[in-house]
């Protein structure tokens, strides 16, 4: 699925975390990886000589350098580019370009006033990005990736469903149990109808639709990998942070190692956008996340 890795590095430690799992994917499904930096066009404007054009390549080069350090210590060989430009962009047509199938880059990076949630780049790109995008934490092993537990949340949407074929080779390739969640949203069903609360039958009938897009998720699962272990689940949350609370907690309470969502939905009354869910996951979630882009 995966026959070419791209993985953007800034020098930060985030970035760093990223590019071990990146190169330990690589590896696994027999791709080739590709490391690579953007020179900011907007640092490079502001360099006043040519000596300070050349320190900012140089940064850029000996941050390659380093990965192709990480990249030899786990037996994956590397290629390396140098570019320039504003980041999200030049990482988004160098993916373009070289067909990447996926791309693994760090939640938080270094932009240009410093660390800061859920970095600018790794934001942006998410919005422009028409292959994988997997996010990554910088509380990460520097070894030994566990990909034994896997989450697929899902709404019902086609959007969301897009998740389905990526979950399920990730899960044949390491031998993971795949768990489909669907989490119910109390507080936006109470405010779709200003009730001022919800009757036990209508809070069930949103439970069964629930069933429902797990299982066909399930069924989806059992047809494209049927050797895999899938476990389904439909969860309620109150929270008013809607349904990443309910997501984040199923992560905590069986030991999820990844999470694999589409980067946009609907909820389970009305067609929207997903991206609020999914932005507010991959900032409090702690393991990855494998954000599928819209069709």
């Amino acid at each position: 699925m995966y026959d070419h890795v791209l993985i953007p590095v800034d020098g930060s430690d985030e970035a760093t975390a990223a590019a071990r799992r990146g190169l330990a994917l690589a590896k696994a499904f027999d791709a080739t990886a590709e490391a690579v930096y953007v020179v900011e066009g907007r640092a490079r404007r502001l360099a006043r000589t040519d000596r300070e054009r050349d320190q900012l390549r140089d940064h850029g080069e000996a941050v390659l350098a380093d990965v192709e350090a990480l990249a030899a210590d786990v037996g994956q060989p590397v290629t390396t580019a140098l570019l320039e430009g504003k980041p999200s962009v030049r990482i988004d047509e160098h993916a373009r370009e070289t067909d990447a199938g996926l791309v693994v880059l760090g939640r938080q990076g270094m932009t240009g006033l410093g660390k800061r949630l859920l970095g600018g780049v790794t934001e942006q790109l998410l919005h422009r990005a028409t292959v994988p995008v997997l996010v990554v934490s910088g509380a990460e092993p520097t070894e030994g990736f566990d990909y034994s537990q896997i989450l697929l949340p899902t709404d019902g949407s086609e959007n969301a469903e897009t998740a389905t074929r990526h979950g399920a080779a990730l899960a044949a390739r390491y031998g993971a149990t795949v768990h489909v969640l669907n989490v119910v949203d109390i507080q936006a069903a109470g405010g779709t109808f200003n009730a001022g609360g919800l009757n036990e039958a209508f809070v069930e009938r949103l439970e069964a639709n629930g069933r429902d897009a797990v299982a066909s998720v399930a069924d989806a699962l059992d047809t494209a990998t049927p050797d895999v272990a899938v476990e389904t689940a439909v969860a309620r949350t109150d929270s008013f942070d809607g349904v990443a609370p309910g997501i984040r907690e199923y992560v905590a309470d069986n030991d999820i190692d990844l999470v694999v969502m589409g980067s946009h939905g609907r909820s389970n009354l009305q067609r929207r956008l997903l991206g609020s869910v999914t932005s507010q996951l991959l900032r409090t979630v702690s393991v990855p996340v494998l954000v599928t882009p819209r069709r």
